[in-house]
């Protein structure tokens, strides 16, 4: 048999799962493989080099890698390809070597491109090891030298930018983003989206200067760059400067050879990835589908697969690009995918802004509202895993019941089609993975191995272990409850360790009891457990980064980026005077108002730099921190009990304004709520809440497990009649337990029913006290009490906490001007993108005067 000689030029993802298709095809049999790559490493995961920002010593080179010592391949490290002669098939390379090929394939990839602007050579990109390694030595260096934090300016907004400046964020370094866009990830996201994301980054300290773009680097007389000059006239400082603004083909090589290129880049190829040369290839980022070039890992190994069958003889043919996008920024939860933007005809949009958590979540569906078209989602991505397989598929239920801002549940693994794609990033479908559990892939990490699905971007992973345990169940096998693959503990086994153990901080727990660096599974719930056993300043001792969002703001962000402000009003109960101070700093910092569902009242609009000087006249007012933003006890609705009404057994004010001050601050699993109502006419809706206290002629009646939201439950009857210091012991046992064995972000109807014997167990336990536990979990909540602290009480305090409350680094009392409004129904709301467009809003703090009503209209 004659065995044909195929030569790759390029080292990178595309080349990896080229080699890797053939040499698992057979094709080492029947042809002699030689990879020409420039890079001295062996070919690794760009997706991943945020990590190499977080540790020097991570590994991110691409699995299998035993191909590289199969005998049919030859890999040529640290090498570059000079030329191409297409006529006598030959390639050149730096090393003076001139290799003979039958077919050809270019997957040299792209490069980052600099402005050519004055002071660029002082500048640096983000694209490969060296690059990441490189800036990691300079920010350390700068830090010493200076004796400061290093000024970090990132050209370029979109997925790369975000995480570079993220990255050097976590080495110590201040960081600023400057985006030629409107919003942040401009390309990815609707503005809605991108004004979220901006808030959420804006959080994390990073300032943002939008709109504009580097005109010139200044330097300084090291050479060394000073500041940033943009185009609209601004000057950033910056002691480095990283250009991150999208990618460039190399297809240098091809025009050199008289191969076919696109008009603005990249080598043109057909269905099957040839170029105009019928012994070329090229796939990956350096070819051009359409003329159009892509940056993404699945349309690359997609063109890989199909090269790999067209040179064992096949007719596969490359017919679509997966252009899903996840930003990995931990503690940033964003994801796009399919038609975000609504461009195809007739789509219709289901946008859910949850003012009360801060969420922005947005699906595209077809005119009829069947068919899912795409997906945008900012602060909760929780959906993205389970939606995007349904690209293209009718949807079981209305568009808005797979929206977790609705409090719906992310559509679960087991309800795929077996032709749904889990892992677009390997083609894996949801038969592969069902199939492979049904041939004793039993483990997610042996699972990952023997399909490949969730090897590469990783953003699969919960979908398929959803499948996974939904396989085993089904086989009536026993399902892992592993917290994710860098704890192989549950939450409750998580939850006991960290107690008998006493470990106080994430780094204790990770090397004790995990493996890696852990992700935005765990340190959200690492955080919680952390926050629940040692009572403190949640954001302190290294604990900031494992908080969600709203935590670390201790707020709750709204669809325009700005946030509300919730002062806790225990019971509901509230002096003419404090209703004075909410009016007058809604007044003074123009903020909108609205009596919430939970009895208090929200504030919204405020910016991140006025919540300090909000806070601080709430704080002296005599105010605390709602927490309307954390896993916890949101309030304690009530009525007026006996003491105004006729109807009222008990003093059910008196009853929630204690239970409210006991339980204020406690970290759960999920957040939790408490109705207390004077009599059996249930005014304040007790039975719909977590706790449900209900005044009898007796006592109390206490009720548990209960919640509104998308999936209500009626809280269940666990004791009666009981008196007031049995039915707070039974309540401080309650809350522990739940606490100690629940899942992440489980709440205590959903928990309840897991439970073996529901209400019943709990009644043992609780009331009964079978496990002998209750003494132990009365002691865990009186240490919770005795050393609980308002959040903001303490942040007004401490200078440095107060450092996170700035919109911009270098100009903290400069408003964000991105905030837009207009006056309807007498107060300020989010301007809508139209009514940006036509120009009639308010402009970052600015006043207009109120617009009356008109006759027939409501004040």
């Amino acid at each position: 048999m004659t065995t044909r000689r195929t030569v790759i030029v390029g080292g990178g993802p595309a080349a990896h799962r080229l080699v890797d298709a053939l040499v698992s095809r057979g094709g080492g049999t029947s042809r002699s493989l030689v990879v020409v790559s420039e890079e001295p490493y062996l070919p690794y995961d760009r997706v991943q080099l945020s990590k190499r920002l977080a540790d020097a010593t991570v590994d991110l080179t691409l699995e299998p890698a035993s191909h590289w010592e199969d005998a049919a391949v030859e890999l040529r490290l640290g090498e570059a390809a000079t030329s191409i002669d297409t006529v006598a098939r030959t390639i050149a390379t730096t090393s003076g070597a001139v290799l003979d090929y039958d077919d050809l394939v270019l997957a040299t990839g792209s490069s980052a491109p600099v402005p050519d602007i004055p002071g660029s050579a002082a500048s640096r990109v983000y694209r490969t090891i060296d690059d990441v390694d490189a800036l990691v030595v300079e920010v350390t260096e700068l830090r010493e030298r200076l004796g400061r934090a290093p000024r970090v300016a990132v050209a370029g907004g979109g997925l790369l930018g975000l995480e570079a400046a993220g990255g050097v964020v976590a080495l110590g370094a201040e960081a600023v983003i400057i985006h030629s866009g409107g919003w942040l990830m401009s390309a990815q996201l609707d503005e809605g989206a991108g004004q979220a994301l901006g808030r959420l980054i804006s959080a994390r300290g990073i300032d943002l200067h939008l709109g504009t773009r580097p005109r010139e680097i200044v330097v300084g007389d090291d050479d060394l760059p000073v500041a940033v000059r943009c185009a609209d006239g601004r000057t950033v400082p910056a002691d480095i400067v990283v250009f991150s603004i999208g990618i460039r083909a190399r297809d240098e090589l091809a025009k050199e050879a008289g191969i076919a290129t696109a008009e603005r880049g990249g080598i043109v190829v057909d269905e099957g990835c040839r170029t105009s040369d019928p012994s070329v290839w090229a796939i990956g980022e350096v070819a051009a589908i359409d003329g159009r070039t892509v940056g993404l890992v699945a349309p690359a190994n997609a063109m890989a697969e199909t090269v790999a069958d067209r040179l064992l003889g096949g007719d596969a043919t490359f017919t679509t690009v997966d252009d899903a996008t996840k930003l990995k920024l931990s503690g940033v939860d964003v994801a796009s995918f399919g038609d975000a933007f609504a461009r195809e005809p007739g789509a219709l949009e289901i946008v859910y802004a949850d003012p009360a958590r801060g969420l922005y979540q947005k699906l595209v569906v077809s005119d009829d509202a069947r068919t899912l078209l795409g997906g945008v989602f900012v602060g909760d991505a929780a959906p993205y895993v389970g939606l995007r397989p349904l690209l293209g598929r009718e949807l079981d239920a209305e568009p808005a019941a797979y929206l977790s801002a609705a409090g719906a549940e992310p559509p679960a693994g087991g309800a795929l089609p077996d032709d749904a794609f889990v892992c677009s990033c390997n083609n894996v479908t949801a038969g592969t993975v069902r199939s492979a559990v049904g041939d004793g892939c039993h483990d997610l990490g042996e699972l990952k191995a023997c399909t490949r699905a969730g090897t590469q971007c990783g953003s699969c992973v919960p979908l398929v272990k959803k499948l996974l345990e939904a396989e085993l169940t089904a086989a009536g096998a026993t399902v892992s409850r592993a917290l994710c693959e860098h704890f192989a503990l549950s939450r409750q086994e998580l939850f006991e360790s960290i107690r008998v153990l006493e470990l106080t901080s994430w780094e204790e727990t990770i090397a004790r009891l995990g493996t890696g660096r852990g992700c935005d599974i765990c340190k959200p719930v690492v955080g919680s457990i952390l926050a629940s056993q040692h009572s403190g300043y949640p954001l302190d001792g290294g604990r900031g980064p494992l908080q969600d969002t709203n935590d670390r703001a201790l707020a709750n962000m709204q669809k325009d980026g700005t946030y509300s402000v919730v002062p806790r009003i225990p019971g509901g109960e509230i002096t003419p005077r404090k209703l004075g101070v909410i009016a007058e700093v809604a007044t003074d910092f123009g903020l909108y108002t609205k009596i919430t569902g939970g009895q208090r009242i929200d504030m919204f609009g405020a910016r991140l730099d006025q919540l300090p000087e909000i806070w601080k006249r709430l704080v002296d007012a005599g105010f605390e921190s709602g927490q309307a933003y954390g896993k916890a006890l949101r309030n304690v609705k009530s009525c007026v009990g006996s003491t105004w009404c006729r109807y009222g057994v008990q003093d059910s004010v008196g009853m929630a304004v204690g239970l409210e001050l006991r339980y204020r601050g406690l970290r759960a699993p999920h957040k939790f709520k408490f109705g207390v109502s004077g009599c059996a006419r249930e005014c304040a809706e007790a039975r719909g809440k977590d706790v449900g206290v209900i005044a009898t002629d007796k006592g109390w009646n206490l009720y548990v497990g209960g919640n509104g939201g998308f999936q209500p439950a009626h809280a269940q009857l666990l004791a009666s009649d009981l008196d007031d210091e049995t039915l707070v012991r039974y309540i401080d046992r309650y809350l522990m337990y739940y606490i100690r064995t629940a899942d992440r972000l489980q709440r205590t109807a959903r928990w309840m029913e897991d439970l073996d014997g529901g209400v019943d167990h709990v009644r043992q336990v609780v009331v009964e006290d079978s496990l002998g536990l209750g003494a132990e979990l009365e002691a865990a909540m009186a240490a919770h009490i005795d050393t609980y602290e308002d959040e903001w009480a303490a942040t007004l305090r401490d200078p440095e906490r107060l450092r996170r409350f700035r919109s911009f680094v270098n100009a903290p009392t400069e408003a964000d001007p991105s905030i837009a409004r207009v006056e309807e129904r007498g107060q300020l709301r989010p301007a809508t993108a139209e009514e940006r467009a036509a120009g009639a809003v308010l402009v970052a703090g600015t006043t207009i005067p109120v617009r009356e009503a008109t006759e027939g209209e409501a004040p």
